[in-house]
């Protein structure tokens, strides 16, 4: 950047020093950045910084971003409150067959399948599930057809997972 003094002018220029004698008196010489290609004029800067600082939003555009939050904030909370309903009910689903399939084996096992329905509650992870057996004859075989349906809670609604399986009689 290239520099050019100016004229030395007496009242603008010169500064006093206080506690310096009266006759003392310090030149100050002012620099001014010479016009070079890509280079902002002095004055075009101030005018910019002016207009920055002068720069606001409108009533118009504050309420017509007021308005675009108001249509887009309740989406958005709508979107978050059915993934998480979307979340807990694949969590209780798993939860829920895993007690499907116990309440089976063990209905298998000590052979309780040969009463025509049974039902009860069990917890698993603080949670209570409520579930129905039912036994019906399968075809015209030896075979029984064993159904368990595990009910749930979530957010308010009832759900249902049922399984089912084929039981030996004999």
């Amino acid at each position: 950047m290239k520099f050019a003094a100016t004229k030395r002018s007496a009242s603008r220029n010169d500064v006093e020093v206080p506690g310096a004698r009266a006759s003392a008196r310090f030149n100050v010489v002012t620099a001014v950045a010479l016009e070079t290609p890509g280079m902002i004029p002095f004055g075009t800067l101030k005018r910019r910084e002016r207009r920055a600082s002068e720069a606001a939003f409108t009533l118009a555009e504050v309420l017509a971003a007021l308005m675009f939050m108001a249509i887009v904030i309740p989406v958005a909370v709508q979107g978050l409150r059915i993934a998480s309903r979307a979340g807990e009910l694949a969590e209780r689903k798993r939860e829920a067959v895993r007690v499907a399939e116990k309440i089976l084996n063990e209905s298998i096992v000590t052979t309780n399948w040969n009463k025509s329905a049974s039902s009860g509650t069990i917890n698993e992870a603080e949670r209570e599930y409520r579930w129905t057996l039912r036994t019906e004859s399968w075809s015209q075989s030896a075979m029984q057809l064993l159904s368990v349906e595990v009910t749930f809670p979530v957010q308010g609604q009832d759900h249902a997972v049922q399984l089912s399986t084929l039981a030996n009689t004999q």
